[in-house]
């Protein structure tokens, strides 16, 4: 069931399914079993199936616990983050954030679960503004966060991120870039899809 209570998300968790079929099933199931305040479920490349839920820390907990029992060993990560940071849910929902400093920071990653982690981290452990979650779609799967600000806390929120991974070898890249170029920031402002920008780039929506 979904809550009809005030929106306020305190915890978050999200599973990726080797299986769309038994993703479908859990996600099914996970919804059923608690009031929890927003799921986004469906499908990634390459052919993967995840389960983002977002609501109180109990509720939350539970339906994430059902999801695995489900999945079983159709799981191939998961994680679960009770007291996750605002902008990673805000970012997470979609929302395109512009920040402030000289700096950008990337961590890429082969596993979205290990992306949000690794962003939780980083933003709850430096001043930095978390500018965008990439999560799978025309990544092949893979993710990557962004974060912006002084050269210093983008570094730290960095070398944090990193070291929050559960898996060390999930990580494909991490980057910072001290002076980003200011047509790259414009770049960056617009999307970091390729396809989007050569569409903008010929006037079309």
């Amino acid at each position: 069931m979904v809550s009809t209570r005030p929106e306020n998300e305190p915890a978050l968790a999200l599973i990726e399914f080797c299986s769309i079929a038994v993703g479908l099933l859990a996600a099914d199931a996970m919804v059923k079993k608690a009031p929890i305040a927003r799921i986004v479920a469906g499908t990634t490349q390459p052919g993967k199936y995840l389960v983002l839920i977002t609501g109180e820390v109990a509720d939350v907990e539970e339906s994430l616990a059902t999801g695995r029992a489900v999945g079983a060993d159709c799981v191939l990560d998961v994680v679960f983050l009770p007291r996750v940071h605002p902008a990673v849910v805000d970012v997470v929902g979609g929302a395109r954030v512009s920040g402030e400093g000289e700096a950008i920071g990337i961590i890429e990653t082969r596993q979205v679960s290990s992306t949000i982690r690794a962003a939780d981290a980083g933003i709850k452990g430096a001043q930095v503004t978390l500018r965008e979650l990439r999560l799978a779609d025309g990544l092949g799967g893979k993710a990557f966060c962004l974060f912006q600000g002084a050269v210093s806390d983008v570094e730290a929120a960095v070398e944090i991120g990193v070291s929050a991974l559960a898996d060390p070898e999930q990580l494909v890249r991490q980057v910072v870039i001290p002076q980003m170029h200011p047509e790259m920031v414009r770049n960056l402002d617009q999307t970091t899809y390729f396809g989007r920008l050569l569409g903008r780039e010929g006037g079309e929506a």
